[in-house]
């Protein structure tokens, strides 16, 4: 009899060496967590997979949700039957049927991990293809490109059957590889920064300023929004919401005007880095991307970076704005990050902020505030209101679970 499975892929862990058993659970326990509203599942870990019994749980549900989970790269439906010719034709023909839209053209391709099988790969390739074709005149054999591979492999336990191969986020698995503050605005680019680093197996905290009663309750909603979309992907995620008014103000009577958004970022990562350092976090995470507004020309990046000692991570910054949308589209912000709800970035902006700025001259302007600056950063620290946001519903599911990643 034939079972109904999913075999799932692993991605970028496989590099891990002598660490890859350890990553592998890590995998596991992350598939699981995601998948705990389908109590009838059963996991089955080999090397390098994890094979998932349904056993009657609603195949379109689970993929919807494991095309979303970092360090998976592929999986598929399977069929698994005894190491028998016979229940493995059988098998092929069915899942051969099953294939929507049905092809014209197939090939077969048989793994023969399980070497007492008494039929190599090639002699298999001949007696499955063969009996798939005598029950279906319609097909034809084309091993240079067909609509179908149908794939068999044998193994030790079972024979497992598939003709569909769906694409996940790839990846490592989330926290993998430890935790970072993520600067979160209201914008298209820092969701995106925030999905990316996760992917890359970062855990993150978000940041986000705000300068309340300049901005909205409706721009701080709109963060709130984009931080669930990101919980989504991580289970759950913490969004620390800073008051920058105090700050801000202060910053802008320093009578350097084209610096402002020179000095904001910079006071931004200084706070940043003092919540990172509670936070266990040894990296800071932004949307930066190479040239697309003033503080995010090489000059400015340079300056501003100059402020914290944690490592800057960018993981925007050789992308251009059609490729970040792309991205925002497809994990589902970018129609909340479009909302026209202004943030404290869009406060005391210049008419020509400085594109190149000087560090001595930044310094300076920051010397002029002395202890000041000092007080105002610790104020924003302590007052800092944090709240954690779980997953959303997946009522707005950002892309089909049929598309592509990259």
């Amino acid at each position: 009899m034939n079972d109904d499975w999913v075999l799932v892929r692993f991605g970028e862990l496989t590099i891990k060496g002598r660490n890859r058993g350890r990553f592998e659970d890590m995998m596991v326990r992350q598939v699981k967590r995601t998948l705990a509203a389908f109590p009838a599942l059963t996991y089955q870990k080999t090397y390098g997979r994890l094979y998932i019994r349904l056993n009657g749980e609603d195949y379109n549900r689970i993929a919807d949700r494991l095309k979303d989970v970092f360090g998976i790269v592929s999986f598929s439906r399977v069929l698994r039957c005894e190491n028998d010719l016979q229940e493995i034709r059988a098998a092929a023909l069915q899942v051969m049927r099953e294939v929507d839209p049905a092809p014209r053209t197939f090939k077969v391709t048989v793994k023969r991990v399980w070497k007492p099988f008494p039929h190599d790969s090639q002699e298999m390739n001949h007696l499955v293809g063969a009996h798939v074709l005598r029950n279906t005149p319609e097909l034809k054999v084309d091993v240079r490109k067909p609509d179908t591979e149908l794939k068999v492999e044998i193994q030790p336990e079972g024979t497992y059957v598939y003709a569909g191969v769906q694409q996940a986020a790839g990846g490592f698995p989330l926290g993998m590889n430890g935790k970072a503050m993520l600067l979160l605005s209201g914008g298209i680019d820092s969701p995106v920064a925030g999905w990316m680093a996760m992917r890359k197996g970062l855990e993150v905290e978000a940041v986000h300023f705000h300068s309340y009663p300049f901005t909205s309750e409706q721009a701080k909603e709109k963060v709130v929004t984009l931080a669930q979309r990101l919980a989504y992907y991580a289970g759950s995620i913490k969004l620390h919401l800073v008051s920058f008014t105090d700050l801000q103000t202060k910053l802008a009577q320093t009578g350097h005007e084209h610096l402002i958004i020179t000095l904001m970022r910079r006071s931004m990562l200084r706070i940043t880095q003092k919540l990172a350092e509670q936070r266990g976090a040894l990296a800071i995470v932004t949307g930066d991307s190479l040239g697309q507004v003033a503080s995010q020309t090489l000059g400015s990046m340079h300056v501003i970076g100059r402020e914290t000692t944690l490592p800057l991570l960018r993981p925007l910054v050789m992308m251009d704005k059609l490729e970040i949308i792309r991205i925002a589209e497809k994990i589902g912000t970018f129609e909340t990050s479009i909302l026209p709800y202004e943030d404290c970035c869009t406060l005391f902006v210049p008419k020509s902020p400085a594109t190149n700025p000087n560090l001595r001259i930044v310094e300076k302007a920051e010397d002029q505030l002395g202890e000041e600056l000092d007080r105002l950063v610790e104020q924003a620290v302590a007052t800092v209101e944090t709240i954690e946001l779980t997953a959303e519903s997946r009522s707005d599911a950002p892309a089909p679970a049929e598309e592509r990643w990259f």
